[in-house]
């Protein structure tokens, strides 16, 4: 799931697309969904705490879109390509050459304009989430935190070829670069950083969450550095272009299940705190 947090750097948040299908007729394609009785969900796999091995956020977030709709759920994971446009084209409007998808839907998209002007075959809506960066310390190592400086000398860990990865290697023209542990995962940075091979990792809010469970002998600090994205960005669903009758009838599940607490209650079975656009 490198691939995917790479392309988080892009995303923009759209405060406005919560209500985006509310008036839009019903077409065929509802129809369609409805009289299969299934509701085929894409999510990515090896994507912890959101769809790994069948578990996690998305995983749960399609289960109960399902409910919402009176359908039953058919997964579809899938490993992600080479750029989002892969993604969307394998998933969404035309389905990969080995044979699996399209689905109805596609979860985990990062709502971002140039995403979706340069891919006129989908609509991307829902926003169900901000995701962030955050750096986590062992405050045995680093007892105080007064920014990126408190990290010289420091052993920090980071997922190969992600966000945090450019991010930390690139800071300061390259200062920290001796001290930065490349690892495949951010689940085993944050695994060397709870056996105390670490000083610090810096990921996603929700992996750090999820993984650590609040433990007070690692503290979450925001940071700053030049090229990342203050705000976060937005993640939801996409569909096919076409699609505007599913997309209506998804996104009125999702206000459903944002109204009444259960998708707040999804991303905490899972240690995380929802960020709501």
């Amino acid at each position: 799931m490198l691939t995917l947090r790479l392309r988080g750097i892009r995303a923009i948040l759209l405060i406005g697309c919560a209500l985006l299908f509310a008036a839009l007729p019903v077409r065929a394609d509802w129809k369609k969904v409805e009289e299969s009785g299934t509701l085929k969900v894409a999510v990515y796999k090896e994507f912890a705490p959101f769809s790994d091995r069948d578990q996690g956020i998305d995983v749960d977030l399609a289960a109960a879109l399902a409910r919402k709709l009176s359908l039953k759920l058919s997964l579809l994971p899938f490993p992600a390509g080479e750029n989002l446009n892969d993604d969307l084209r394998n998933m969404v409007w035309k389905g990969h050459y080995l044979g699996y998808g399209p689905a109805d839907v596609l979860l985990h998209v990062p709502v971002d304009r140039n995403l979706m002007a340069s891919n006129d075959k989908v609509e991307i809506f829902a926003p169900y989430h901000v995701e962030s960066l955050r750096l986590v310390r062992s405050a045995r190592s680093i007892p105080h935190f007064e920014g990126v400086e408190s990290l010289a000398g420091k052993r920090i860990g980071v997922e190969q070829v992600s966000l945090a990865g450019m991010l930390m290697l690139g800071e300061g023209g390259g200062r920290f670069r001796d001290n930065v542990r490349l690892l495949p995962t951010s689940a085993e940075a944050l695994q060397q950083l709870k056996a105390g091979q670490l000083d610090a990792v810096l990921a996603t809010r929700s992996e750090i969450e999820a993984s650590l469970r609040g433990d007070p002998a690692f503290p979450l600090e925001q940071v700053s550095f030049q090229r990342m994205p203050r705000a976060g960005w937005a993640v939801g669903m996409a569909v096919r272009k076409d699609s505007t009758d599913v997309a209506r009838k998804l996104q009125a599940a999702l206000n459903e299940l944002a109204a009444s607490g259960e998708l707040k209650a999804i991303f905490a079975r899972h240690g995380v705190q929802l960020v709501q656009p």
